[in-house]
């Protein structure tokens, strides 16, 4: 459901593609018509209400997504403990990274 208390996530020039390219569908589906124009219709609507409102909950879902994917990107080179643990690694002093988490933009922080 849409949230219209939420900060606003589509600004600018955005927003007016959005209602201009929304006037052309509305307006394509309205001479079109059939199955094709009432498609084009909806969008069209669907792309001005975006606009005018300045909501987009397609783009506040993927936004959220990305954010949560950098975390994993970050972490995703450090071994699990199982890992630590196996023969492996049984004859070295230290793990092939051993950088501390949380220092990899400075590792000689200690």
């Amino acid at each position: 459901m849409l949230n219209l208390t939420s900060p606003k996530n589509v600004q600018g020039a955005e927003r007016a593609a959005s209602i201009i390219g929304g006037l052309a569908l509305l307006g394509n589906g309205i001479r079109t018509g059939g199955l094709s124009g009432v498609l084009q219709m909806a969008v069209g609507g669907m792309a001005i209400f975006r606009g005018a409102t300045g909501h987009c909950e397609l783009k506040r879902i993927l936004d959220e997504k990305k954010e949560h994917t950098n975390d994993i990107q970050r972490y995703s080179h450090m071994p699990l403990d199982s890992e630590s643990h196996s023969p492996d690694f049984q004859s070295q002093k230290a793990l092939p990274d051993s950088t501390p988490m949380g220092h990899e933009a400075r590792p000689n922080t200690p």
